[in-house]
C-alpha cells in the first residue's frame, strides 16, 4: 500500500500550481479525479505535442482519472455534488470567485460533505486585500520579490527558469492537505486550506527576507554569486561553465591545500575569512577564473571533488536526464501513451522503501474514465450514463 490509499481527492484544477499538488498525493497512492472540461484542461493546448497530445499536460498529471463534466448545466453540477459526497478532498485553482458563482462556495460544499478538505490556490488568496485578482506564475515571482533578485545587476529582473511559484505553491497545499487529513482522521473534521503563490513566493526568498529585516538592506541581483558566502559561485570553464560552493573557512583550507594553483592564498589576508573573500569577491572571483578556464568542466569537477570540495558542472537539460545518476534513482517516468506512444517524464523524488511511490499509471487521455466513475464509483446505471451523455452533460 501507498501512504495515501482510500484517501479520494476531487480535483478541478487546471493547468499547473494545483495539478502539480494532486500528482504529489496521487504519487502517494491517493485516488485523483480529474475533473475536465469538454475540451479538457487548458494544458491540453500547451506544447509540446506528440501526435498532437500535449506533453506539457502528461508532465503535471500521472495516475489521474480523467471524468468529463459540463458544470455550467444543472445536471452537471448534480453529478458533482454526487461525487463530493464520497471525496475527502476537493482541489482548486480557479480565480476566486469562480467557484461561488457555480455554487460551490465552501459554506456550500461543507452541507454536502461537513468533513471534507476544500484547498485552494489563487495569485493572492481567497481572503486577502487583492480579492479577485488573477495571476500567473510570472506575476506571483515578480510581485513576491523573487525576480528582482534573480539575474545579473546589468540586467532586467529575470524569471525563474521554471515556474517555480505554481510548483511551491502546489508543494504546499500538498503539506497543508497532508497535515488537514491528519486532523480530519483526528477529529473528523474538514478544513478550508486557502494558499497564495505570492505568499509561497516570499516564504522561499530565505536570507534575502532577514538581510532587509535585520539590516534594512534591500537585496539586490547579484547573479549566481551568494550574498555571504565566498568562492560560492559559477565559474568559466574551457568548455562551459561550473559552479564551486566553499561554504566555510575549512572548505577554503582544503581548496587552497589541495589546488597547487591556490597554495598560496591561504595566506592571504584579503582571503583568509568568508567575511574577508566576501569583501573581496570580485578580485577572488578573478583569480579563480582564470584557472578554470584553462581547463574543461569535467577536469575541474574531479579535481575539486578529490579536494572535497563542493562543485558541479552545470548542465543542460539533455545531460542532467542522461546522467547515470538520474537512472540510479528512478528519476524518469517512462510509460506508453495510447495516442502520443513512448513518453517520458520527469518521476516523483520521494523515495519511501515501505510505500514506493515511483511506480505509476500514465497520465489519462480527455474523459478516458467518466464512465469507470460515474459506474463504479457513483453507481449510476448504463441508461442514466446514455442520457447524460445525450444530453452532452459527460
Amino acid at each position: 500500500m501507498r501512504p495515501l490509499e482510500g484517501i479520494r481527492i476531487l480535483d478541478l484544477s487546471h493547468v499547473l500550481a494545483m495539478p502539480y499538488c494532486t500528482m504529489i498525493l496521487s504519487d502517494l497512492g491517493a485516488e485523483v479525479i480529474k475533473i475536465e472540461k469538454s475540451d479538457g484542461d487548458d494544458s491540453r493546448k500547451f506544447g509540446p505535442y506528440k501526435n498532437g497530445e500535449s506533453a506539457y499536460y502528461m508532465s503535471i498529471n500521472r495516475n489521474k482519472k480523467s471524468v468529463v463534466i459540463n458544470l455550467k448545466d444543472e445536471k452537471g453540477k448534480e453529478i458533482l455534488k454526487d461525487l463530493i459526497k464520497i471525496c475527502d478532498v476537493i482541489t482548486e485553482n480557479f480565480r476566486p470567485g469562480t467557484m461561488e458563482k457555480l455554487g460551490f462556495s465552501y459554506e456550500n460544499i461543507k452541507k454536502i460533505n461537513p468533513k471534507i478538505i476544500y484547498a485552494t490556490i489563487s495569485q493572492f488568496g481567497n481572503d486577502s486585500v487583492y480579492p479577485g485578482r488573477p495571476g500567473y506564475d510570472i506575476i506571483a515571482q515578480a510581485y513576491g520579490g523573487l525576480m528582482s533578485i534573480t539575474g545579473y545587476p546589468e540586467n532586467p529582473p529575470t524569471r525563474v527558469g521554471s515556474s517555480i511559484a505554481d510548483i511551491i505553491s502546489g508543494m504546499f497545499s500538498a503539506i497543508a492537505i497532508l497535515g488537514a487529513l491528519r486532523t480530519q482522521e483526528k477529529t473528523n473534521q474538514g478544513q478550508y486550506i486557502d494558499t497564495a503563490m505570492v505568499d509561497c513566493i516570499l516564504a522561499i526568498l530565505e536570507n534575502a527576507t532577514v538581510r532587509y529585516t535585520v539590516s534594512g538592506e534591500v537585496p539586490q541581483r547579484i547573479g549566481s554569486r551568494h550574498p555571504s558566502l565566498t568562492p560560492f559561485d559559477v565559474f568559466k570553464t574551457s568548455d562551459g561553465y561550473m559552479v564551486i560552493g566553499i561554504g566555510n573557512d575549512h572548505l577554503w583550507e582544503r581548496f587552497c591545500q589541495s589546488i597547487p594553483e591556490f597554495n598560496h592564498l591561504f595566506a592571504s589576508e584579503r582571503f583568509k575569512s568568508n567575511e574577508m573573500r566576501t569583501k573581496n569577491e570580485a578580485d577572488l572571483k578573478k583569480i579563480i577564473e582564470e584557472w578554470t578556464m584553462k581547463h574543461t568542466t569535467e577536469y575541474l569537477v574531479n579535481e575539486i571533488t578529490k579536494a572535497g570540495v563542493p562543485c558541479g558542472p552545470v548542465n543542460s537539460i539533455d545531460k542532467i536526464i542522461n546522467d547515470p545518476n538520474t537512472k540510479y534513482r528512478k528519476m524518469l517516468f517512462e510509460f506508453d501513451h495510447p495516442i502520443a506512444g513512448k513518453m517520458i517524464t520527469a518521476n516523483s523524488p520521494i523515495n519511501l522503501p515501505l510505500t514506493p511511490c515511483k511506480d505509476h499509471t500514465r497520465p489519462p487521455t480527455l474523459g478516458e474514465h467518466t464512465e469507470e466513475v460515474l459506474s463504479g464509483v457513483l453507481g449510476y446505471s448504463k441508461e442514466k450514463i446514455e442520457e447524460l451523455k445525450k444530453d452532452k452533460i459527460i
